[in-house]
């Protein structure tokens, strides 16, 4: 929409500086003039000055200087269009329209608004009502609580043999059938007598645009047999997928204030995301990334991070947008990969593992010109000459694609050195140093950020290893944490890894001697499993003890129920994975039989160790980080303390075992 001189003019006359400003600093009269703190930065002593005479605000702390237009622009993160249409709305000033045609569309898009909004007002209250009580099962499943299904409007569509609930709904409040499938809400054709409702026992996901109106919906099936898991609006004058993104508004107002920009596949990875705290979390709506999203994500943040899966398809789709972003790098602008433990999704992760699992795999991080290194190197043989050729063609076809000069130069030096790095051999004669085309037209050799203290062609630098001959050894695959330990633990390994045998012990006992869940549910339901399959495998026990039949006094049958409604339930093979996590039958206190004096102690144990393990990786975590930013000897010393303390808990594991002796696990035959 264009704003013409007159029409800003007149903005500016109906509304001073200092009411605007005033909505976001305290301001004091000093003469002519406002004064206060500046909104741009701390300070103790005000440097912000306003003068509506003059029609400004000047912030002598940062030097920033403008209206009340450039104040909404800066304070609120928006573009100049939206925050001249707040404004006018501040002054009840309408909004002019540039030509008949266009206030016509623009009216017809207020009405497709409203049609938007009564139906996720409808969805809402359905979820909320007793036809909703499955949606909100899965939505507690999915550690969904009601004020997040609040915050993000969540609602839920009526199941069949209802094919006209919202239809009819929507009719009775006078909207018309052309708006209902003008907005995507009702299925119609020439096909179709009766136009119907689109989205039938779904959890409904509204999409908003940037100013918060509902624009279109995403609906999750609660049934498996359906064709599409997830169904989203269809194009429509409102929605157009590749230009929007779920989240978008707030994001763009977490990330303005200081939050990471975090890119993830689904709503519900968006939803697990600003729950465990990542306020500027988005998802693309069910496509690949496309070039309009990378733009409004670039408008947000110079480098937002893109978090995948961490199967094969989640790397493709890393692949996939690197591909995309490569020509429209610009100096500043870039992207970064996160790419998650294999088997889990971010919203496994933030269940399992929270925050500090969330953190760990936001920290490590590839930047995109590393990501598209790894790719070209993945699975490949470059035992030979010609093959090595072919990689420098390729990298080189890739750096000549940025369509930014300045960008494709540092690009073109970088994989340079990657090549030289990789592919000399031991003592720094031959290879690619100095030869090839493959070269920065600077003609030095590129310094990586890490600065290593070898030289630059062997040695402890990339690649290398000693003693070898032929081609240096080409590192590949995912992300390896620094240590041993952090590297080892369920967090980082996910589903990789088998259940580890803490947490099968914690799970078998309770399967055993379902009696302790009377007393210690809520710390049952609290511990930090870090494995998914232990997760789910909790929720079923849980479950299970729900049904009446486990309050018998005879705990040999709280057993064997427990037991048969897991299997029942479908968790079989999970069972099986936690007795195979369990390589020692002698922790007495999980096993059947035991006494009730021996699980109690064996529980405690078990449950004080879990939660120092736990403690000491998330220390170890930040040791390694302090050691990484300062090695200085303090660091070191408190890395190789928590490495020790971790050490001790490994071993204090063992005292599990000296429990037992009421169970006659120590009494022998004669």
């Amino acid at each position: 929409m264009r704003f013409t001189p007159q029409f800003l003019d007149e903005l500016r006359a109906r509304l001073s500086v200092s009411e605007v400003v005033g909505k976001r600093v305290k301001l004091k009269k000093a003469g002519r003039e406002w004064k206060g703190l500046s909104p741009f930065q701390q300070e103790k002593t005000p440097s912000f000055y306003v003068n509506d005479q003059k029609g400004f605000y000047h912030d002598f702390s940062s030097g920033k200087h403008g209206d009340i237009i450039t104040f909404v622009m800066e304070t609120d993160g928006l573009p100049f269009a939206e925050a001249v249409e707040r404004l006018a709305g501040m002054a009840g000033l309408p909004l002019p329209a540039v030509t008949p045609d266009a206030a016509r569309h623009e009216q017809r898009r207020r009405t497709l608004h409203d049609v938007m909004e009564l139906a996720a007002k409808f969805f809402a209250e359905t979820l909320a009502s007793r036809a909703g009580a499955k949606a909100r099962g899965y939505l507690a499943d999915r550690a969904i609580s009601p004020a997040t299904q609040v915050q993000f409007r969540l609602g839920y569509a009526p199941p069949p043999p209802e094919r006209f609930a919202l239809k009819e709904h929507l009719g009775k409040l006078g909207v018309s059938i052309e708006d209902m499938i003008e907005t995507g809400l009702l299925v119609a054709g020439n096909d179709i007598p009766v136009p119907y409702d689109r989205f039938r026992d779904r959890v409904m996901f509204p999409i908003t645009d940037l100013r918060g109106r509902v624009i279109a919906f995403g609906g999750r099936a609660l049934e498996k047999d359906v064709p599409a898991k997830y169904l989203n609006s269809p194009e429509t004058p409102l929605f157009h997928k590749g230009d929007n993104l779920y989240n978008h508004q707030t994001a763009r107002k977490a990330t303005h204030d200081g939050s990471a920009l975090i890119v993830v596949e689904g709503y519900v990875d968006v939803i697990a995301m600003v729950t465990a705290g990542f306020a500027g979390a988005v998802a693309p709506l069910g496509t690949a990334l496309t070039e309009n999203q990378l733009t409004l994500l670039w408008k947000m943040a110079d480098e937002p991070i893109l978090c995948f899966d961490g199967d094969r398809a989640g790397q493709k789709a890393a692949y996939r947008a690197a591909d995309l972003a490569l020509p429209f790098l610009a100096p500043g602008k870039s992207l970064r990969f996160a790419l998650l433990p294999e088997g889990q999704d971010p919203d496994d992760l933030a269940r399992s593992g929270g925050r500090g699992a969330i953190e760990d795999v936001i920290a490590a991080a590839k930047p995109l010109a590393e990501m598209i290194w790894s790719r070209e190197l993945e699975g490949g043989n470059f035992a030979t000459p010609e093959r090595r050729a072919a990689l420098e063609a390729r990298v080189k076809e890739l750096s000549n694609g940025i369509r930014d000069e300045v960008v494709r130069r540092y690009y073109r030096d970088d994989f340079a050195e990657r090549l030289r790095r990789t592919f000399a051999p031991e003592g720094g004669r031959g290879g690619f140093a100095g030869r090839g085309n493959f070269q920065g037209n600077s003609g030095r050799s590129f310094q990586p950020r890490n600065g290593g203290q070898a030289n630059r062609f062997g040695g402890q630098g990339f690649g290398s290893r000693r003693g070898a001959s032929g081609p240096a050894f080409i590192p590949s695959g995912p992300y390896q944490a620094a240590s041993p330990q952090l590297a080892a633990s369920p967090i980082m390994k996910g589903q990789r890894s088998a259940i580890s045998r803490r947490e099968a012990l914690i799970l078998q006992i309770l399967i055993n001697h379902p009696w302790l869940l009377h007393d210690h549910l809520e710390e049952v339901a609290a511990l930090e499993l870090a494995h998914p399959e232990a997760h789910k495998l909790r929720a079923g026990i849980i479950a299970a003890f729900a049904n009446d039949h486990h309050h018998s006094p005879d705990p040999g049958e709280l057993a064997e129920k427990m037991r048969a409604d897991i299997e029942k339930g479908g968790f079989l093979q999970l069972l099986q994975r936690v007795e195979n996590g369990i390589t020692t039958a002698a922790v007495w206190g999980a096993r059947e039989g035991a006494a009730r004096d021996d699980v109690l102690s064996t529980w405690h144990q078990l449950v004080a160790l879990h939660r120092q393990y736990h403690s000491l990786l998330r220390e170890l975590k930040d040791a390694e980080l302090a050691l990484g930013e300062d090695p200085s000897e303090a660091n070191l010393a408190w890395l190789r303390d928590v490495k020790a303390r971790i050490g001790e808990v490994d071993g204090t594991e063992a005292l599990i075992e000296g429990f037992g002796e009421l169970s006659g696990r120590f009494q022998k035959s004669v």
